[in-house]
């Protein structure tokens, strides 16, 4: 095992469980719904409110083969063309498959989405869909929606649950299996108090990454403390470098921080054009589906616009919608749009690219077992293969519902699970805290030189600023015995700047552009060296280990520990 722990307090209390699943969108409430539904005894661990994870933010939809003419085969040759070469086709066969019956499931469960006046569910389209094959919800609140039902079933079934609590780190038994987790419960108690659900099964369903930028389409609990957990615990992580950027978030200055307004891609697939100051619709030409392009296509247009014309944004123009439309189809991007005194029926709405979301994440297998035994992973936070080097719009509620349905049915097909054994933090060894303060200029130096744009030059200016903010945490530690007090704001730093090197480190590494990686120094896509997957891992020395591998498919019963294989020049 790895052996790499944040500095904490040892737990002060703690409960038992057969399941612990660690986080509360689709994917880990499924999951614990799903687990209990078995009769294992399931504790839900949440950042914030139960209702208030990443799902809720969704605005498009869930994608799914549901409409008429539409099959499961033509969902996977959109997705699979999206991922840029570097899907694996196995596990989008499995989503595209599974999806229709499991968002069936998922309306059994209370969802409700938007039906015709005949009773069928309305179906729209986004980028990169060749069919209207988006479920929707109250217009364009679809992860609400689903976020409501799945919590309202998490609590009339009575799940325990643990809200506003950020997970530490992984605790393991003496044969290096999983054993359950630790966590500070945020507003309780000690500022550094730490808990503990000692459990021989956690599920790792904790959303993404993207507060490690500067602006963000991600509520601020998206932290990357999932990933941290991971790595630290000694799993591996792949794909990290393709970090999709939404191509039209409400643009609101071009110093604006934190969480931004995202306007939806279903508006562009109802028929909005994107546009310069000038009224002229770029995207014409660049695609055949011009605006509704895959994202990483539809971004990288409106950055070439902004920079041939010296913009700070450009426009989505959806004039032609009229009141009415906007009113009942898009509420919550017209209501957003006007709260920031902006008129969506009469005028243009200003937008720019922003992180949005991780297409890769920790590694798991077709059941979502990652490297490190008796720990999954499923949603954002996970790497199934599904998304390659760019995701399809609206395939993440779909992987996430799909792939926690997996991982529920292979835990029941264990049972009984192990005896809980006696648990203890990953190793003695103890990774130096990152003072809160430094939060800011780790977002700065991400969005400055792993954004959008990326060179040789901006990643390893980059990859060199965070290993020094790295080093002199450890120098401090081990040289003058400085420490950072443990608490909220120094265990999420720590865990942004984790992400962070793993982000730049495989950005630095792959010398192409394919996908959301766009490398401006290396404009083509290079699949005879390139058709490949980076899998990284966090050495005992806490030096950052990367390898390539022709798959994303593995054995999870390999140690993650097995020797790398030569890096390549």
């Amino acid at each position: 095992m790895t052996g790499i722990r944040l500095t904490a307090p040892a737990p002060g209390w703690a409960i038992d469980a057969d399941v612990v699943v660690v986080g509360s969108g689709v994917a880990g409430l499924t999951a614990a719904l799903r687990c209990a539904a078995s009769g294992l005894s399931t504790v839900v661990v949440t950042k914030a409110r139960l209702d208030d994870g990443s799902t809720r933010w969704a605005q498009g939809g869930i994608a799914a083969a549901l409409g008429d003419g539409d099959t499961p085969e033509q969902h996977l040759d959109d997705t699979l063309v999206a991922g840029a070469g570097l899907c694996d086709e196995e596990a989008v066969r499995i989503l595209v498959t599974e999806g229709p019956d499991a968002v069936r499931r998922l309306i059994a469960t209370g969802a409700h989405f938007d039906t015709s006046e005949a009773g069928e569910i309305e179906l729209t389209r986004e980028g990169g869909h060749h069919r209207r094959r988006i479920a929707h919800a109250g217009g364009d609140a679809t992860g609400a929606e689903i976020s409501r039902a799945l919590v309202e079933a998490v609590r009339d079934a009575g799940l325990r649950t643990i809200e506003n609590a950020l997970v530490l780190d992984l605790l393991m038994d003496a044969e290096g299996r999983t054993a359950g987790i630790t966590l500070h419960v945020m507003g309780e108690g000690q500022h550094d108090g730490v808990g503990a659900v000692h459990a021989p099964t956690v599920v790792l369903a904790t959303g993404g990454m993207g507060q490690v930028f500067s602006a963000t389409t991600n509520p601020a609990v998206s932290t990357g403390d999932g990933v941290a957990l991971a790595l630290r615990a000694g799993a591996e992580v792949s794909d990290l470098e393709f970090v999709q950027f939404h191509p039209t978030v409400l643009f609101l200055g071009a110093d604006s921080e934190g969480q931004q307004p995202l306007v939806s891609e279903a508006v562009r697939g109802e028929g909005a054009h994107l546009v310069d100051a000038s009224g002229t619709r770029f995207m014409l030409g660049q695609h055949e589906l011009a605006e509704l392009a895959p994202r990483d296509i539809v971004a990288k247009g409106i950055m070439r616009r902004m920079q041939e014309q010296g913009a700070a944004h450009m426009y989505l123009d959806a004039r032609h919608f009229g009141a009415q439309m906007w009113e009942q189809r898009f509420p919550t991007i017209l209501a957003a749009c006007r709260a920031h005194g902006i008129e969506p029926v009469s005028e243009p709405i200003p937008v720019a690219p922003a992180a949005h979301y991780a297409s890769g994440g920790v590694r798991t297998d077709l059941r979502g077992r990652t490297t490190v035994p008796g720990l999954y992973a499923c949603g954002e936070v996970a790497c199934t293969g599904v998304h390659g080097a760019n995701r399809l719009a609206s395939n993440s509620l779909l992987e996430g519902l799909v792939f926690a349905e997996r991982i529920a049915a292979d835990i029941a097909s264990r049972a009984p699970l192990p005896a809980r054994a006696a648990a203890e933090p990953v190793s003695p060894s103890v990774l130096p805290l990152i003072a809160p303060e430094t939060r800011a200029d780790i977002q700065r130096i991400m969005s400055q030189g792993a954004g959008v744009l990326r060179s040789a030059d901006s990643l390893a200016g980059a990859a060199s600023a965070l290993d020094a903010v790295h080093r002199n945490a450890v120098q401090d530690q081990e040289g003058s015995g400085k420490t950072v007090e443990p608490g909220v704001e120094a265990w999420e730093t720590s865990n942004l700047l984790c992400v962070a090197r793993v982000l730049t480190t495989a950005a630095l590494e792959r010398e192409e552009t394919r996908g959301c990686h766009w490398r401006e120094d290396r404009p083509e896509r290079d699949d005879a060296d390139w058709r490949r997957h980076l899998v990284v891992r966090l050495a005992p020395d806490r030096s950052l280990v990367v390898r390539r591998t022709e798959s994303t498919a593995f054995d999870p019963t390999v140690p993650a520990t097995v020797p790398d294989a030569p890096r390549e020049p």
